[in-house]
């Protein structure tokens, strides 16, 4: 939808209504776009400084970016904005959507892991065949789980795990000690990866993470290990995984892929070994509440003049890029 009324004071550009986020601060004004429909169009974007993009619309969203001459902030909605940064215009502020998708995803990620090792997809199958299959799977307790990009969504997944009697392996860019345990570092990862029962990736997707997952990664989990991907599709090498999963070796839970969406007749679909979720990790009804608390907290520090929270990337950054 698209606000009705606009004016060179509507300053914001948001998929949410004032009356959703409980007002606007003091003086300022908003277009209205949720990503259906015909988007605000010449100059009723003249003004607009802070430019929140609807969840799930980044593509319709980006080509609007020319036309904010007097953008400032932009706000995405998704933990990782790999898909954003290329289309950043210069001297505009980014800011990503940490921790608003850090319960879903976990939940997630946790369910995945709980039903590729009980074997739930086999359970659904054998029930629509009206057919009674026993046998003894493997449990997640005394197991060995990697989270491997220990951030907000990993530290999301631990705090699940916790209950399930498991031991945790973290692994970030650099080290650092925390209460639960050591954080380690990617110089260990070869070293760890074959300890590891599940390995949880939760990397974003960048120019170091692009492939990451290849056929060296692979060869060092152990027999029987689980790879459960959350991050990007990407992250991993798909031609790699699919003749990992193919030798009966390891087991993968993905919610993402490489392509996405996976199209009909692609290897993936019929790989042994393999749950597939159609990227459904964040999509919950968690998001919402968290989503508009986020943009509420963001607009108060911008109109008011203050740091914002989860910055990816600022108007310096990209002046050094451009020295470098």
């Amino acid at each position: 939808m698209t606000s009705a009324k606009t004016s060179d004071r509507e300053r914001l550009l948001l998929p949410f209504t004032p009356a959703d986020l409980g007002g606007l601060p003091p003086g300022w004004h908003a277009l209205v776009w949720d990503g259906m429909g015909r988007a605000p169009d010449g100059r009723a974007l003249d003004a607009v400084e802070f430019f929140v993009i609807p969840y799930t619309f980044t593509s319709a969203a980006l080509p609007l970016l020319p036309a904010l001459p007097a953008l400032r902030v932009l706000q995405s909605l998704s933990a990782g904005v790999d898909d954003v940064l290329p289309h950043l215009p210069a001297g505009v502020t980014l800011c990503n959507a940490r921790d608003v998708h850090s319960t879903s995803t976990a939940e997630h990620a946790v369910a995945l892991t709980l039903a590729a090792l009980r074997g739930i997809p086999d359970f659904v199958r054998s029930q629509d065949a009206q057919r009674w299959t026993t046998g003894f799977r493997p449990a997640l307790a005394d197991r060995t789980v990697l989270l491997l990009g220990y951030g907000s969504i990993a530290a999301a997944v631990e705090a699940r795990l916790t209950a399930f009697e498991c031991n945790v392996l973290r692994v970030a860019r650099t080290a650092r000690q925390l209460p639960q345990g050591p954080v380690h570092s990617m110089d260990e990862l070869e070293s760890l990866l074959p300890q590891a029962d599940v390995v949880v990736l939760t990397v974003p997707l960048t120019d170091s993470t692009r492939g990451l997952v290849g056929t060296r990664f692979l060869a060092r989990m152990r027999d029987g290990a689980l790879l459960v991907n959350i991050a990007r599709g990407p992250v991993v090498d798909t031609t790699a995984l699919v003749g990992a999963l193919r030798s009966g070796r390891l087991s993968a839970a993905l919610d993402v892929t490489d392509p996405e969406p996976l199209p009909p007749g692609h290897p993936l679909w019929t790989t042994p070994h393999t749950l597939i979720s159609p990227h459904a990790a964040a999509t919950t009804s968690a998001f919402r509440p968290r989503a508009l608390s986020l943009v509420r907290a963001q607009l108060t520090r911008y109109t008011a003049g203050e740091p914002l929270a989860n910055v990816v990337t600022t108007p310096q950054d990209q002046g050094r890029d451009r020295r470098a």
